[in-house]
């Protein structure tokens, strides 16, 4: 080891072999991010015991029309052998779990809305994760159920990984116009729908449809000899239905309430019309107090109307949002490449540009309507949001690392030089980091069929391999000055201390390695298990041929009191290498 190191030494080309390897490999790994070769998300899919469904008819429809699309949902999931049962909320949604708590499962109450729980045998005792048993039955259960009922929104709830949000993509739209916000918002879901890699698009708004208002004629009601609130009692007693007496038992502590309406027969209106509304009240009845028989629709006037649909807010600006899901892909790619294709849409209606700055907020676009001139904001956030914020503080931890070490080093040694060897060799861990995971992912996709992605648990790994790497550059460069002091020439210096530390280092590799094995299956932290295995391999290799190289060739390496061009530091003074110990600590 000790003459290999030498001949590299002491061979200006073979120095420069090892510096260039070194920087094309750096340039290698750092290019398979932009052409993703390696693939970048916040977090891995997770298996879980469990998933849930979010059905959404039209606004206006009925509970029937609901339980329809989900009654076509549980007989689609009673084919698969994994699904133990499925528990059906209609009108309600399911009691809150980790997931519901921000994805608005507690707001469910309307007749158009309904969640499923769907639950799985247990994830080690099943083949299939249940993110991709998602992936699989997702096309196959909409293509079959969406059609049971108008303008239905079928949507599947994974267990997160990490931090919940409300969708892996969300779009807001802030504007004061709302007619310019719903057709705009229409636009952007439209080119998220054409978007490879995204699923379950959603506009998290009502749907405007038109109803009938049946309001009383005060002229007509007094003239019948009837009265307003009689007509209003029988119009809610008929349809909606109220508590008329109660009934008392011997077996039953308090009163049973007696609750009276039409049955299900009678309250329904066919045709669904005008005509159909008119024909129904015409059979219902009133009593005046002159003993005569009136029609309701004799004193009640009917007006088409159009809804109101309900207003969101979000820091006292109206807004509209868009979600969407990400399909065994990564937020990233899919966001950036919508977001190209919303420009050139949005382009011809809107004058758009881009939020000027870096920050979390750098993919959001302003938009000012050509015509009437009129200001929105598109405005990126979910789970994508999370993960550039994720990036972003571990990219300032990891800058901050850096800045640190580099300023204890100079302390340290009184040399910019021998600092900024050890944070290179620190930071050339990243080249075994990316490869590894391009490795693991392609192992991946064979076994699998799923990527293998660098997630954040992959930058904490790297981050960790930063302490391990400055370490070996520190021994390095210790036992070389202390050798150099003792009369011993530089390089010969450089080389016996490369081949003492050999052992130790690569026993520290080794460690390192078996220790992360196990964490490398995690779904979770697999990334880290993985930059922590390759990641300490490369900085092995950069510890035992790199770092050499770069402290031969700086003159802070003579220690002080030594004059660099000395025979002491530069000269061919020969050290028996047996006595080692008794020269250096």
């Amino acid at each position: 080891m000790e003459e290999k190191i030498y001949s590299i030494l002491s061979s200006k080309k073979k120095s420069r072999l090892v510096i260039l390897a070194v920087f094309l490999a750096l340039g290698a790994s750092i290019m398979m991010i932009p052409t993703k070769l390696v693939l970048a998300k916040m977090l891995p899919g997770k298996s879980a015991n469990t998933f849930s469904i979010y059905v959404d008819t039209r606004t206006d429809s009925s509970l029937a029309e609901t339980k329809r699309v989900t009654d076509c949902v549980v007989q689609f999931l009673k084919k698969e052998k994994e699904v133990t049962d499925v528990e059906v909320y209609l009108a309600q949604g399911a009691p809150l779990d980790y997931a519901g708590l921000v994805k608005g499962s507690a707001l469910k109450r309307f007749k158009n809305q309904a969640e499923l729980v769907v639950n799985l045998t247990d994830k080690h005792e099943r083949e299939e994760p249940s993110y991709l048993m998602v992936h699989r039955i997702r096309p196959e259960l909409q293509e079959l159920c969406t059609p049971m009922a108008y303008h239905t929104r079928i949507r599947f709830i994974e267990m997160p990984s990490g931090p919940p949000t409300l969708a892996t993509i969300v779009v807001e739209l802030y504007g004061k116009n709302e007619h310019l916000r719903r057709k705009t918002a229409e636009k952007v879901a439209e080119v998220l729908k054409r978007t490879p890699g995204l699923v379950d698009v959603d506009i998290m708004q009502d749907d405007i449809y038109d109803y009938y208002q049946i309001v009383p004629d005060e002229d007509k009601v007094l003239r019948s000899g009837l009265s307003v609130e009689q007509v209003n009692n029988i119009l809610y007693l008929a349809f909606q239905g109220m508590i008329v007496a109660v009934k008392n038992s011997r077996t039953q502590q308090d009163q049973i309430p007696i609750f009276v309406r039409l049955d299900k027969e009678g309250r329904y209106v066919h045709p669904k019309s005008r005509f159909g509304l008119e024909l129904k009240l015409s059979r219902l009845k009133l009593m005046n107090r002159m003993g005569m028989m009136t029609p309701v629709k004799e004193v009640v006037s009917i007006k088409k109307v159009p809804s109101n649909p309900a207003m969101y807010r979000k820091d006292l600006k109206d807004m509209t949002t868009i979600t969407a899901e990400c399909d065994m892909v990564s937020q990233v790619y899919p966001l950036l490449d919508a977001r190209e294709k919303l420009i050139k849409t949005l382009s011809s209606d809107f004058n758009v540009t881009k939020v000027p700055g870096i920050s979390t907020y750098m993919f959001d676009l302003n938009l000012e309507h050509n015509k009437t001139k009129e200001k929105m904001l598109l405005r990126w956030d979910g789970e994508m949001k999370v993960s550039l914020d994720t990036f972003r503080d571990l990219g300032g931890a990891f800058i901050a690392a850096l800045i640190l070490m580099f300023l204890l080093m100079v302390v340290y040694y009184k040399s910019y030089a021998l600092s900024g060897i050890v944070l290179l060799a620190s930071f050339l861990s990243i080249i075994g980091v990316i490869f590894g995971h391009w490795i693991t992912d392609k192992i991946a996709l064979v076994l699998s069929g799923t990527n293998f992605f660098l997630t954040a648990t992959s930058l904490i790994g790297f981050i960790s391999l930063m302490g391990i790497s400055a370490r070996s550059s520190l021994l390095l460069i210790d036992f070389s000055r202390a050798l150099i002091q003792k009369g011993v020439e530089k390089k010969r210096a450089i080389a016996i201390s490369t081949a003492t530390r050999a052992k130790p280092i690569l026993m520290t590799t080794v460690a390192i390695i078996l220790g992360s094995l196990l964490l490398s299956t995690d779904p979770i932290f697999g990334g880290l298990g993985i930059a922590l295995i390759f990641g300490s391999m490369a900085s092995t290799a950069v510890s035992l041929f790199f770092v050499p190289v770069l402290i031969n060739n700086t003159a802070a390496i003579c220690p002080d009191g030594i004059e660099k061009e000395t025979k002491a530091c530069e000269g061919a003074t020969q050290v028996n290498v047996e006595n080692i110990e008794e020269i250096a600590p």
